[in-house]
């Protein structure tokens, strides 16, 4: 199948070549044009704008940042809805909110094409293995006439309905996520501040009923103080924001999340590289213990 993709960032990569891989004809483009190289190299061709990449593909898939990156490189001057062809599929893999996924739905049916939401969930390991989960808001014959290549990508798909129920569940799903690793972080706080290793709260945890397959991924992260960027924390903030703008649409307080943004936030504007969003935990300064003092 022929394939646009645009987007390379840390999951945009890596579910490009999985669809290289698989077989399929594939033309990418990125902001930043190094990115396409290794693609490029592995056989993938680049386009020079995102009109000229949706210009003869069958399918495109987008997967950027935020709401004003996929604006730009949809509705852009060289944007993707410039060269979309009537009978052709846009999948967005963005997390952006609900109205704007109604928005490109209203901007593709207006063109002839058809449009699938379908935000990821899954971090980078899940997106370079192909086994994300994906989130589908769209037709039935619309993800079916896709499946082959969400096949190569992923492997568990939920149907959510219409067009901007798959970013709800997802900003939904986010929050969730957020808030249980802020929790770890504070229960952390709390057991080192009294003197203790980490290991006192992390292997009882392990056992009890608050372990989660989240909070082992992200566990050994905070207790080594390091933090590469499966899910970068300035995208989490990114969508604690998008979930609290939603809920005021819809008049539903969200008091947790409201107060986890303004740590995240704290936490964001003091990190100096482009941290997981574990990283959460340096909201509360290290104290050192007696296994791990001088």
């Amino acid at each position: 199948m022929q394939v646009a993709w645009i987007g390379l960032g840390l999951m945009g990569q890596p579910m490009a070549r999985n669809l290289l891989r698989a077989g399929h004809s594939l033309t990418v483009w990125n902001r930043t044009a190094a990115r396409t190289q290794a693609l490029v190299a592995e056989g993938a061709w680049a386009a020079a704008t995102p009109a000229a990449a949706a210009a003869e593909a069958e399918v495109v898939f987008t997967c950027v940042s935020d709401p004003p990156a996929l604006q730009e490189v949809l509705w852009g001057p060289q944007g993707v809805l410039n060269g979309l062809r009537a009978g052709t599929v846009l999948v967005d893999c963005s997390t952006v909110s609900p109205e704007l996924a109604r928005r490109v739905a209203e901007a593709c049916a207006a063109r002839g094409a058809e449009f699938l939401e379908a935000p990821v969930t899954g971090g980078t390991w899940g997106a370079e293995r192909g086994e994300l989960t994906f989130l589908l808001a769209g037709s039935e014959p619309t993800i079916a006439r896709v499946q082959p290549l969400l096949d190569a990508l992923g492997r568990q798909f939920f149907q959510c309905g219409p067009h901007g129920a798959a970013q709800t569940v997802k900003l939904a799903l986010n929050l969730l996520y957020a808030l249980q690793v802020e929790g770890l972080a504070e229960a952390l706080a709390l057991v080192r501040a009294a003197g203790l290793p980490d290991e006192r709260l992390l292997a009882p945890l392990a056992v009890s009923m608050g372990r989660s397959p989240l909070l082992e991924v992200k566990a050994p992260l905070m207790a080594s103080d390091h933090y590469p960027p499966s899910f970068p924390l300035r995208l989490m903030h990114k969508d604690l924001g998008l979930a609290l703008d939603l809920a005021n649409r819809l008049g539903v307080a969200l008091p947790a999340t409201a107060v986890a943004r303004e740590l995240y936030s704290a936490v964001r504007a003091s990190l100096a590289e482009d941290a997981d969003y574990a990283a959460i935990a340096r909201f509360w300064p290290r104290r050192p213990t007696p296994d791990t003092a001088d």
